[in-house]
């Protein structure tokens, strides 16, 4: 089954997250926006996941977690991939917490390289929060003049205290995310 780890963003953050969505909507540029329960911030995509590898994934989220104490996460800030000119991907930004999302991303790499059911990503990570992705050219070029207006939003404040461990399911109206398996983080 398809799997990912993230950390989810909080009631206050969603709500703003969608509320910039509506925002970015009305400029009119066809985009797939993220549906407001699947926002979250990845932390490793593992692609297809064999059943009996689930448990070990899911023990080695909570033994990485209960390394790390709760931290505070704020998004802000807005961006694309692969530049602000040409946006594939909307996101939002990590500010405080980022350190953290990249130490916790670190660890959970190097165990499950250990354990075999990942595989090392060609680019480094990246904390961020999907917001849509872009359909076509003159979609982006449309986004791209918006971009710059929208670099000091801020999306609010939560605090991290657990990492999940998620299966998608791909549905015709989109994707369905089912939490697996939790790992708290304990500072241990």
């Amino acid at each position: 089954m398809r799997t990912f780890i993230a950390v989810e963003i909080g009631a206050d953050i969603r709500a703003s997250a969608v509320a910039l969505q509506e925002s970015l909507a009305e400029i009119g540029a066809e985009v797939k926006w993220v549906e407001p329960e699947n926002l979250h911030v990845s932390l490793l995509f593992l692609g297809e996941v064999d059943d009996r590898e689930l448990h070990p994934v899911c023990r080695a989220v909570k033994e990485v977690s209960a390394t790390e104490s709760p931290f505070p996460l704020r998004v802000s800030g807005l961006g694309a991939f692969p530049t602000p000119r040409r946006p594939k991907t909307l996101w939002a930004g990590i500010t405080d917490g980022a350190d953290e999302l990249k130490r916790l991303y670190d660890k959970l790499e190097a165990k499950l390289l250990d354990l075999g059911c990942y595989r090392k990503e060609e680019r480094g990570y990246t904390p961020h929060l999907t917001l849509g992705r872009v359909k076509g050219e003159a979609d982006s070029f449309a986004l791209a003049k918006e971009l710059p207006k929208r670099l000091s939003w801020d999306g609010g404040r939560t605090v991290v205290d657990e990492v999940l461990v998620f299966s998608s399911v791909l549905e015709r109206a989109g994707p369905v995310y089912t939490v697996l398996g939790r790992g708290e983080l304990s500072g241990k």
